[in-house]
């Protein structure tokens, strides 16, 4: 059995119009640094009483599929993110564009999400997924993730990828840039800044 590489994770996005389903087409690509999207299925262990010294056999649980994706904040991807969290923006302008989200939606759009790792081959396709909460850190350096929170319906485990060919996103990553003022030079070793 191969072994999965990061070098060569695929996570792919496409928002559902009915939800549960997976769309036919219309996968993006997207960037991610991590995820612990999964499903799992807990087994009950019976409380009856009277049944001997030998407990009786476990039942299935209910089915939960959920999990975190860390990804980056850039300028194009982190919109699909936005897109879950308030619903679709307004947009205006011809270029550049301004997109306002707004929140206190009502409705709030579903994903699936398809993660792949060609080389095993394992694609896993969660559909149904509803942002739960997303968020990230302010820091003075260091590269700008954020935490996404996902709830699914239901993951698909299988051998060739449902998501087809993704479109691609140019990758413009936002940082956390630390320039000290022009000023700061002015002032000699060991003074103190003004206040």
């Amino acid at each position: 059995m191969a072994r999965a590489q990061g070098a060569r994770a695929q996570m792919a996005l496409a928002f559902e119009t009915t939800y549960g389903t997976p769309p036919a087409g219309g996968f993006t690509k997207m960037p991610f640094a991590s995820t612990t999207l999964g499903a799992e299925q807990p087994l009950l262990n019976s409380e009856l009483l009277g049944y001997g010294r030998d407990p009786l056999a476990p039942i299935k649980d209910a089915v939960t599929a959920d999990g975190d994706v860390v990804v980056p904040l850039d300028a194009e991807a982190f919109g699909f993110w936005l897109k879950a969290a308030f619903g679709a923006p307004t947009t205006t302008g011809t270029g550049p564009w301004t997109h306002e989200f707004q929140s206190g939606a009502w409705t709030l759009p579903s994903l699936s999400i398809e993660t792949g790792m060609p080389e095993v081959p394992r694609y896993v396709m969660y559909s149904g997924c509803v942002l739960d909460q997303i968020t990230w850190q302010m820091q003075r350096s260091g590269l700008l993730t954020a935490t996404a929170r996902l709830v699914a319906q239901g993951e698909m485990v299988g051998t060739t990828t449902s998501a087809g060919t993704p479109a691609a996103l140019e990758l413009k990553r936002f940082g956390h840039p630390c320039r000290r003022p022009a000023w700061w030079s002015s002032f000699p070793r060991g003074s103190r800044s003004p206040r």
